[in-house]
């Protein structure tokens, strides 16, 4: 008799980037446990929708993770899928980092219209971004850089390009790869990048030990990881 499908429940945000992400985890456990399938529960985080928030000045706080992990304590998922950078810190009492991924490029990159240079950008050229971080690597390319809060989808960043509000728009190297999006104009930023920036971060209860077992196949720290693509 073949065996049935086990199902998990996943909690993670709806943006298409987090859609990715479950995806990226869904094709990476599959070699190692084929029988089982991630159902997505997809959810809008109090970050999602306070789009008019400043990240600026922003601490590891649980502004795009509260909802998720309120899913995962009360039991309605069983684990959860983050961009690790957006870990709070610490973690909610009860739930326990299961696996941290290897990930994929951890850079940050100024996305530019197609056919323009980094030199061909106009005089004070507007940057759009919510990290200060970024904003003075951006300066290292040009000094006469002036800038925006950038908030929203990978989508709603690129349009504001588009639309030419903005001149540049810096985002995470790893998104583009995620959203097949690397054919975009766009240049390195130099310096370090945020902590994590790249990985992702799977989620559940302490004490679900089992969901432990799962996805150790995946967890980069703990050198069981096999899987060598994400």
């Amino acid at each position: 008799m073949p065996l049935s499908p086990k199902c998990l429940r996943v909690a993670a945000r709806e943006s298409p980037l987090s859609k990715a992400q479950v995806l990226e985890v869904q094709q990476a456990l599959h070699p190692h446990h084929p029988m089982i399938e991630l159902i997505p529960v997809w959810v809008a985080t109090t970050g999602d929708k306070q789009q008019e928030i400043s990240l600026r000045n922003m601490e590891k706080t649980d502004f795009f993770t509260k909802e998720l992990d309120a899913l995962l304590l009360s039991g309605q998922c069983d684990v959860a899928v983050h961009s690790a950078k957006d870990l709070p810190d610490p973690l909610p009492q009860g739930l326990s980092l299961i696996a941290l991924t290897e990930g994929v490029d951890n850079r940050d990159v100024l996305v530019i219209r197609e056919g323009l240079s980094l030199a061909a950008l106009p005089q004070a050229a507007m940057i759009a971004t919510s990290s200060e971080r970024r904003e003075q690597q951006a300066r290292m390319l040009r000094t006469d850089f002036r800038f925006m809060d950038l908030r929203g989808t990978i989508g709603q960043r690129l349009s504001l390009l588009e639309a030419g509000v903005a001149d540049g728009i810096i985002v995470a190297e790893a998104a583009l790869i995620r959203l097949g999006l690397c054919h975009l104009n766009r240049v390195y930023l130099p310096g370090e990048t945020a902590p994590m920036q790249g990985r992702l971060a799977i989620l559940a209860k302490t004490e679900h030990v089992e969901m432990r077992e799962i996805f150790a196949c995946l967890d980069a720290e703990s050198g069981l990881c096999l899987a060598s693509s994400i």
